[in-house]
């Protein structure tokens, strides 16, 4: 029966439509401002250094070193990347972390491997527009009126994806941070009333195309709600551009965070299967 159910799993995953929903990380890549840029460097080139096969023929190999922040390109928010009067998630002291060793509590290395049933929520589409307008507020209305449209109803456990066609902006860090210009990010997103109503359906996670989840400028409040009042992870600068386009609004998410330990967040490469 074991056997039969994993050949079960095995043909239903092969013949299941994979969408890439994390964007390339690379240099220049776009970022908050407060936390540090995507570095890349070989560290050993091609012909540096060879060893010869029995058959003569001449092999080497190339590496590279990277450094980035856990909250550049596509990446979770860990449970404790927001306190709020000094308290994560559960009532945890804030004060206990370490420069050297980072969270006590909530770090990267507790969040399991992510695969949960998954929903777009196509908020651009609904709007008859390619990309929201960069001061655009999504609220609750929204929120029913594009499950009403596309009939999908927002289930305990989920993961609740967000497009604003802010991924199309990508190639334009100016535009994608910035909203064109201006010194402080800016663009669409949920504002508090939008993040109740998701919390109140007690989803797992939820997030969108943007850079930084909530509409911005702002303090965040979203960030403070649903990290640290309800526990509910934050996925930010997903790509929903293709899935959006096939009108794939349910489907099975999987996410595989990094086990950093202590970390705040985490990037990840998320991808949706669909059949």
């Amino acid at each position: 029966m074991a056997n039969k159910s994993l050949e079960d799993l095995l043909a239903l995953a092969a013949s299941a439509r994979v969408y890439e929903l994390g964007m390339d990380l690379y240099p220049g890549v776009p970022h908050f401002p407060t936390h540090p840029p995507f570095v890349f460097g070989l560290t050993k080139k091609h012909g540096e250094v060879t060893t010869e096969l029995p058959d003569g023929r001449i092999a080497s190999s190339s590496a590279e070193a990277i450094s980035t922040g856990t909250h550049v390109g596509t990446h979770l928010d860990g449970l404790g990347h927001f306190s709020c009067n000094g308290m994560l998630f559960g009532n945890a002291p804030a004060s206990e972390q370490s420069q050297e060793k980072g969270l006590p509590t909530h770090g990267l290395e507790t969040v399991a491997p992510i695969s949960r049933r998954g929903i777009l929520l196509d908020i651009a589409r609904l709007e008859g527009v390619m990309s929201l307008p960069k001061n655009f507020s999504i609220g609750p209305k929204h929120l029913e009126a594009v499950c009403r449209r596309q009939n999908v109803e927002i289930r305990a456990g989920d993961v609740v994806l967000l497009r604003t066609g802010w991924a199309q902006h990508w190639p334009d860090p100016a535009m994608y941070v910035m909203g064109g210009k201006g010194n402080a990010p800016t663009g669409p997103g949920p504002e508090i009333d939008a993040a109740r109503w998701l919390s109140e359906r007690r989803i797992f996670a939820t997030g969108s195309d943007t850079l930084a989840y909530e509409k911005v400028p702002s303090a965040l409040p979203v960030h403070v709600h649903l990290l640290v009042e309800r526990g509910i992870h934050l996925i930010e600068v997903l790509d929903l551009e293709k899935i959006a386009a096939d009108a794939v609004y349910e489907f099975l998410f999987v996410a595989l965070p990094l086990k950093i330990r202590g970390a705040t967040g985490s990037p990840i490469r998320p991808i949706a299967l669909a059949v």
